[in-house]
Order: structure tokens, then sequence, then C-alpha cells
């Protein structure tokens, strides 16, 4: 009997893994693209348009203002129309903004187009993680999310020399190559929001994929953890968990950890063409794409065998701190150094680092707010954090005019990786008391 059940759990863990990871990583791939690929467009286009570092920084940063100010309803308004639907629409509609970057003609242009695809995309990544939920027991997450996030570096693997290749190569109509890779590289997100809406399903009730067997031992797993909650929030209605998620002291320190966080990683990540392309002149925009795909190889690598790690060992908030050290160390590194190999093995290490926090830490919020806070405290936490996202490129933008060069920026993204490692290591707090059950 115990065996059954044992086969049972294995069975419909590992269809439901089957069918939905692959596809949201690869609809991950697609929004990461959209997202980054004006770090390559850089390359060409801020001479096209008469861009300065600081207002390419500006420009890139602006996209999470719009994320930020639209991520909350977005994930609310999922819950009222549906994961499928809801997520359907954010790919099409950022898939239709992000083409038309391709017919910007100035610098406020771009700006408004930036916005609007902050717009468009909010909500994405807190609705697949929230997504998940209803089909992952809590036990199961950084391993789930780190599969997820793993999408991200694929992204710039794929990315990198896909958006240089173009940029280098196609050059339809006397268009300049920027142009097409924009127009290019945002049609998949228009087609595959499509394809979402026939492919996903919201619940595991509506799984047809699924046996009525596996679905009553899913759907019976998932009751039990949202049957036991922490000590006084069972009564909760919905509404009321929104307003305490917004009250809840630990959705804000989550927040300002992660918005930390991401200034550092995408301080790094949208200017890294350009840190390559400046330690050697001959380079070619293809040779800049494929150099830059090796440190998110190394990081795809580590940061599965990092989460699973954190699984296993039952730990969070250190599996989430330490990289984040590393990063930082690392990150001085690569801005003290004047040879190119050293750099990029510092560049690496440091994106390593900061990919392998990622897993952990998103196994943090899931565990610590009960079910009812859930949907608005992960889109909370991703919301604020994500304004790091207008703060890195900006500074380093800003940094690199008044200085002449990227080194004052990477200092700068290190002290703030730093501040994130010490608030992660000074509050360890032990997860909701149905968590730890499940743990033993």
């Amino acid at each position: 009997m115990m065996n059954d059940a044992v086969s049972l759990e294995k069975q419909t863990v590992r269809k439901v893994t089957r069918r939905i990871i692959p596809f949201v990583f690869f609809l991950y791939i697609i929004s990461y693209l959209d997202r980054a690929n004006i770090g390559y467009a850089a390359l060409e286009m801020n001479d096209a348009l008469g861009l300065t570092s600081q207002v390419f920084g500006l420009a890139t940063g602006i996209f999470f203002i719009g994320y930020f100010l639209f991520e909350v309803p977005s994930n609310i308004l999922m819950e009222k129309f549906g994961a499928r639907v809801w997520i359907a629409r954010i790919l099409i509609t950022w898939g239709i903004i992000s083409m038309a970057t391709g017919f910007v003609q100035e610098a406020s242009h771009l700006y408004i187009i930036r916005f609007l695809l902050g717009v468009a995309e909010a909500g994405f990544f807190p609705g697949i993680v929230l997504y998940l939920t209803y089909w992952f027991r809590a036990k199961d997450h950084a391993k789930t999310i780190a599969m997820l996030m793993s999408a991200i570096p694929v992204s710039y693997i794929i990315g990198a020399p896909l958006s240089t290749w173009i940029m280098d190569n196609i050059h339809w109509f006397n268009v300049e190559g920027w142009r097409w890779m924009f127009l290019i590289e945002g049609a998949p997100a228009v087609i595959f929001g499509i394809v979402t809406l026939f492919y996903l399903a919201d619940k595991p009730e509506d799984a047809k994929w699924l046996t009525e067997e596996e679905k009553n031992w899913l759907i019976a797993e998932l009751e039990k953890e949202r049957v036991k909650e922490a000590d006084g929030k069972k009564g909760s209605a919905k509404h009321s968990g929104h307003i305490e998620a917004l009250r809840d002291a630990k959705v804000w320190y989550f927040a300002i950890i992660y918005f930390v966080y991401i200034a550092g990683t995408l301080g790094v990540s949208y200017w890294m063409p350009q840190i390559i392309d400046g330690m050697s002149a001959s380079l070619s925009n293809t040779q800049i794409g494929l150099i830059a795909t090796i440190p998110y190889i190394v990081a795809t690598i580590a940061m599965n065998w990092w989460s699973v790690r954190s699984d296993r060992k039952g730990e969070r908030w250190l599996h989430a701190a330490l990289p984040l050290l590393v990063g930082a160390i690392t990150l001085i590194g690569a801005g003290v150094t004047l040879q190119p190999v050293l750099g990029m093995l510092f560049i690496t290490l440091s994106l390593t680092g900061m990919y392998c926090y990622k897993g952990p830490f998103w196994a943090l919020p899931t565990t610590m707010l009960n079910p009812a806070q859930a949907a608005v405290g992960i889109a909370v936490v991703n919301s604020i954090g994500n304004l790091g996202g207008f703060i890195g490129p900006y500074a380093v933008g800003a940094l690199k005019d008044l200085t002449g060069g990227t080194s004052a920026g990477l200092y700068f993204l290190s002290g703030l990786l730093v501040f994130a490692f010490f608030m992660l290591l000074v509050k360890r707090e032990k997860p909701r008391a149905d968590i730890q059950k499940q743990a033993v």
C-alpha cells in the first residue's frame, strides 16, 4: 500500500513537472529575451539615436517603473481571470510592444516604449510563481523555481549570439540590424501567447492530461497545505489576506532585499555587452554575443545544483545570502583588473553567485507567508524589488559618463550586494508551522 502511494506521488509529480515546467520555462526565456535584448541593441542603437550612457541607462531602467506600478494589480487580475487567460494576455501585449521598439526614432520614443513594455509584462513572473503553487507542494518550491529561473541565464545564452547575429547579418529593406532584432525577437511572445490559451490548465481540477487518481492525490496534497496556515490566519478572507500582505513586515523586508539584488544583477546584465566591447576594440557584435554566453552557461549549471542542495538541506537563508557575497567580491575583482580574460572570469563568478541566490530566496516568501497573503505578497516583493532594475543600469550609466569607465559602476553594484547579504544574514526566521512539519 505504501509502495503504491509512493509510486502515485512520483508519477503525478513527474507528469506535472514535464507538462508545466518546460512550457513556462520557454515562456520565461521569451520574456527575458525581449526585456534584455536592448543591451545588445545598444552596440549600434546608441550611436544611431545619439544616446549617452546616462540616457541609455535611463531607457533600460524605466521599464521597471511601469513594471512596479502595474505588477500588484496584474496579479490580482490574474486571480480573477485565471492564470491561463492572464498569462496569455501578458505575452501577447508585451510581444506587440517589444516589436514596436524597432520603430523608435529618438530617446523620448524609447522611454515611452520601455515604460509600456514594463506595464505589459508586469505580473508575469509573480504570476508564474503563484501558478506553480497551484501545482507543486512547498517542499518542491526551491527546485521548481530554480528550474524556472534557469530560463533567465538560458535566455542570455540564446539571446546573446542570436541578437548580435541578427544585428550583423539582417539588414532587409535597408533597415538597421538592431531594428530587425526587436521585430524578430518580439514575434514569439505573440505566437506563444495564443498557444498558452490552449495549452495551460488553470488548476489540477482542469487538467485533462491527469488521471482521476492523479488529480485526487494532487488536489488532496495541496489542500493539506492550504488548511495548515499559521496560527490565527485560518479564517482570513481573500481580501483580508491582501491587506495583511501589504501590512506584513516580512513582505517589505523581502522586497528591500530583492530591490538591492536586482539593482546589482541587472546593472551587470544590461551593461555586459558594452563591458565586453570595452575589453577589445576588434570584436564584432557576434563575437561579443558569443563571449557573453559564457557566464550564463556556468550560472545555469551552478544555480540548479545550489537550489537542489537548498531543498535537500531544508535551508534557505544562508543558501540565499552566501552567493551574494561571492557576487560582491568578484564584482570588485572585475572592476580592478585590466586583463580581459581575468575580467571575464570575475564577471562569470559574479553572475554565478547572483543566480545561485534566486531559487533559495524565492522559496522564502512562499514558506514565510500564509496562502491568503501569497498572491499579493509575492507581487509586492517582485514589483518593489524590480525598481532596483531602474537604479542599477541608470547608476552604471551615470557613473560611466562621470568617470569614463564602468569600474565605478561595478564597485557601486558590489556595495549593494554586500548590503543584501547582511540583510539576509542577520534575520533568519523559521518557516510557517505547516511547512516545518512537511520537512520533518
